[in-house]
């Protein structure tokens, strides 16, 4: 075992032992595997060296460095998978194909998610294609029962699945805000013990927030060609998915409501409830990178990743509170030069993973391969502003952490086109059009410049995940780009006997400043929580990131019990104005609960959205 002990929370010990550690026993009784997280890092590493066609010795002296001392933190599914031959998946969250409209078409659609989540990876589906409530069918006259009640179906397979003994599973929803059905889906989850498999966002269009704004009608809609004979009545030209590749059809306008009580509802139980959450989707298309192939209706169950059909998460996280030098001195500062090395063994690593992994399904890997997407991202970086001395709500900390980001950005950018000079590009680049996107021509010249003479390996390089499990592996430092949750809390959780089992947190910041200043030093201002921020320095905090992902970023905004609804309101409306891709607003409710309380014992909620 162990010589020496590399986690300073024991919390962190008991995750890399029940999620990451890989352990096998043979028939003789003699087990082999990781007897140390050194042990985990290096079969990560030489997992992904061999994917390299020279220098794999070398490669993976530099992969280990790179995830020595927690610096890189790859996904849950490479650290639980690579290296260990099992028939797992090494990308955490997929978006499932377009379901169809039909009794076949919609069961082989679940048993796709079914194979997908027995392999350990979470789904999104845009349940917009099915028909809605009350419609008959076309060919066998039969009455539809519209989106929501398969929801359930799928819900019950995911609860079976968790039965057998599978990793917890995760699944998003999303459904069109003009789908005759909106009203259904948004009260989906009011009730507790509805849908707990589910994440739901709602497809919010800049039309339907024209509508609001003006106080108009909104006209709810299903094309005309899976509804039967014509009607009379009046008709609209919209794309749909699932209808003719993209191209507008004709719909059938089904119902009219007002758009402003429409929306009110949204936000109504979004207040009580934490759901639904919200898509600003025309802009997720706008910005997409393969804007000229791609049309973008559903994401991961987290949100950082908007995906295609069959598209896929590659993720993984630099933890930025490894890289502060001086932490709580005048000197505090990042190693940026750090930082990008770091940045560009992680895209490798990323790439890598593609070749290394298993798929659920052949579409999967085609749409992986195809566009290599990746997402890195960020976490502890509430640790690290603390670290520096830095208020996470001062205009100050943005300004760092946006600095960092950009750095992030672009050096994995040329990494990308490093990688696609030595190896090759990705199948679905179409230079001139790629660099068209709205947010390629953001990029420097020098890294526009490369695109167009070499191509570039990766479609999208940028996303930043909840990195919930891997942060508590980490020493419990903050998650994310969120704030540190609480200094000092008591978390229960479940181990592999299906046991709870409770642990007192420190959090890996204030830990460290009681080592050095002493358990009776009075806190500085800048010790601040998630409980102490005003919401909108959390929508601050994302706006000022969000221009150096090209992807999305996986963010909750955490607002006290007695939050007035009017502010509420303005909220969502802010994080739309401030450029952000989508929005989820966290209350504590009565339907939801709390996930933590600080130094109490907690209840464990069925919460849907862990990448790990």
């Amino acid at each position: 075992m162990e010589t020496r002990k590399p986690f300073s929370a024991e919390i962190a010990q008991h995750i890399w032992e029940t999620k990451y550690r890989f352990w096998e026993n043979s028939f003789s009784g003699n087990g082999q595997g990781d007897s140390s997280v050194m042990d985990t890092w290096r079969r990560v590493a030489k997992s992904l060296s061999e994917v390299e066609a020279q220098d794999k010795t070398a490669w993976e002296e530099r992969f280990y460095q790179n995830l020595e001392g927690f610096k890189f933190l790859p996904a849950g599914r490479i650290l639980a998978g690579a290296g260990t031959g099992r028939k797992v998946t090494l990308f955490n969250c997929f978006v499932m194909g377009l379901i169809p409209d039909s009794m076949e078409g919609i069961f082989e659609a679940l048993k796709e998610g079914a194979l997908t989540m027995q392999q350990g990876g979470g789904v999104g589906y845009d349940f917009s294609s099915l028909r809605p409530k009350g419609t008959r069918a076309r060919g066998a006259g039969t009455v539809a029962s519209g989106p929501v009640s398969f929801m359930r179906v799928w819900d019950s397979m995911c609860a079976t699945l968790l039965s057998t003994g599978s990793r917890r599973g995760a699944m998003m929803a999303t459904l069109r805000c003009d789908h005759p059905d909106i009203e259904e889906f948004v009260t989906a989850k009011a009730r507790r013990g509805e849908l707990t498999h589910f994440n739901l966002s709602i497809q919010v269009t800049e039309d339907f927030l024209a509508a609001v704004k003006r106080d108009e009608s909104w006209s709810l809609i299903f094309p005309q060609e899976a509804l039967g004979e014509p009607e009379e009545g009046e008709t609209v030209s919209r794309a749909w998915p699932g209808f003719r590749s993209g191209q507008a059809v004709p719909c059938r306008v089904l119902k009219k409501v007002l758009a402003r009580e429409l929306w009110q509802n949204i936000l109504r139980l979004a207040y009580e409830t934490a759901e639904p959450g919200v898509l600003f989707i025309d802009r997720i298309n706008r910005m997409n990178n393969l804007w000229y192939r791609e049309q973008i209706s559903a994401t991961n169950p987290c949100g950082e990743i908007p995906l295609p059909p069959y598209g896929a998460c590659d993720l993984g996280s630099i933890n930025l509170s490894a890289f502060v030098k001086d932490p709580f001195e005048p000197s505090a500062s990042f190693d940026m030069e750090g930082i990008e090395r770091t940045t560009a063994f992680a895209v490798r690593m990323l790439d890598n993973v593609i070749e290394a992994s298993r798929f659920p399904l052949p579409k999967q890997e085609e749409m992986a391969r195809g566009t290599r997407r990746i997402g890195l991202g960020i976490t502890g970086l509430g640790d690290a502003l603390i670290l520096l001395g830095r208020h996470y709500g001062d205009p100050e900390a943005r300004d760092i952490a946006a600095s960092i980001m950009k750095r992030i950005c672009h050096q994995a950018y040329r990494t990308s086109v490093e990688l696609a000079r030595e190896k090759e590009t990705f199948p679905y680049l179409e230079k001139e059009k790629y660099l068209k996107g709205e947010f390629i021509r953001t990029l420097p010249d020098e890294i526009r410049s490369g695109i167009k003479e070499f191509g570039i390996r990766n479609s999208h390089l940028i996303a930043i995940a909840p990195a919930g499990t891997i942060s508590l592996f980490a020493g419990n430092i903050s998650s994310g780009i969120e704030p540190v949750f609480s200094f000092h809390h008591t978390r229960r959780v479940i181990n592999e006997q299906r046991d709870f089992v409770s642990f007192e947190l420190r959090d890996e910041a204030f830990r460290r400043f009681r080592e050095e200043k002493g358990e009776t030093a009075a806190l500085p201002s800048y010790f601040v929580d998630a409980h102490d921020l005003d919401p909108v320095a959390h929508l601050q905090m994302e706006a000022a990131l969000q221009p150096f992902v090209d992807n999305s970023i996986s963010k909750t905004i955490n607002i006290p019990e007695d939050y007035n609804f009017e502010d509420f309101r303005d909220l969502y409306e802010k994080a739309h104005s401030l450029g952000l891709k989508g929005c989820t607003v966290y209350r504590p409710s009565l339907v939801r609960g709390e996930i933590l309380r600080p130094q109490e014992p907690v209840l464990a909620e069925t919460f849907c959205c862990p990448t790990e």
